[in-house]
């Protein structure tokens, strides 16, 4: 995806994207490659496969909420910062925290953070089962993108979901994920309000968002402990 082919595809998301932003995500694109030379943080690092398999990805969220009503987004695993600072970039009034259980890329989340001047951001250190036993209903929106399983991920993010806000997971094929949750969603007293399945532009490859409602307090035995977690899941 070239430059002007990932403005054209925005536009059909009704995202209009300005010089500064593009200016912003051709320093992430820059600092994400002299990165990931000493260390793993993808092995997507052709320039027109970032804009469209992480940049645009991230922004296909736009597809099932409105991020202009919304006051604060959780990336829970985020990784090398898809989707949240992706989404930051080109909602800057959001307020962004993002979650991941590995320092090393935590530290490169803080440059990009640092050299792209991005405010109302914050990244946390933490393995989200454990950040989910203190942090409990904060969020409006939490979004966990190709972490992991549906029905462990709902255990990892629920618990932080204000009562009636949304965690939306973002997928490839999943149909049968989706299947193998209903247990968990009823004991997580959750829900699957909307859901959109569509290609990526260009390549054609399978996502999934799904849009899923909190509808009433977590258990407080949820999160379990990870052991847990990984040997039963819900």
């Amino acid at each position: 995806m070239k430059k002007e082919e990932f403005i054209k595809e925005l536009e059909k998301l009704n995202i209009i994207i300005n010089e500064h932003q593009l200016n912003q995500l051709e320093k992430y694109y820059e600092l994400l490659i002299n990165w990931n030379k000493v260390m793993n943080l993808t092995t997507i690092t052709l320039k027109e496969d970032v804009y469209l398999k992480h940049f645009y990805d991230s922004l296909t969220i736009v597809k099932l909420i409105d991020l202009n009503t919304v006051d604060n987004l959780c990336d829970v695993g985020t990784g090398a910062g898809f989707p949240g600072i992706v989404l930051k970039i080109l909602f800057p009034n959001l307020k962004v925290i993002l979650i991941d259980s590995l320092n090393k890329r935590i530290n490169f989340l803080n440059e990009v953070i640092n050299k792209l001047n991005l405010e109302k951001i914050t990244t946390i250190h933490t393995r989200i089962e454990e950040y989910g036993l203190k942090n409990r209903e904060q969020y409006d929106i939490v979004v966990a993108r190709a972490v992991a399983p549906l029905n462990i991920l709902l255990e990892y993010c629920i618990p932080i979901v204000k009562t009636n806000g949304y965690f939306i997971a973002m997928k490839g094929n999943a149909k049968e994920e989706m299947v193998n949750s209903q247990n968990a969603m009823k004991l997580l007293n959750a829900k699957i309000e909307n859901l959109e399945t569509f290609n990526l532009p260009f390549e054609n490859s399978v996502r999934t968002i799904i849009k899923i409602k909190k509808n009433n307090i977590t258990d407080k035995k949820f999160p379990r402990k990870y052991s847990d977690i990984k040997k039963k899941p819900l």
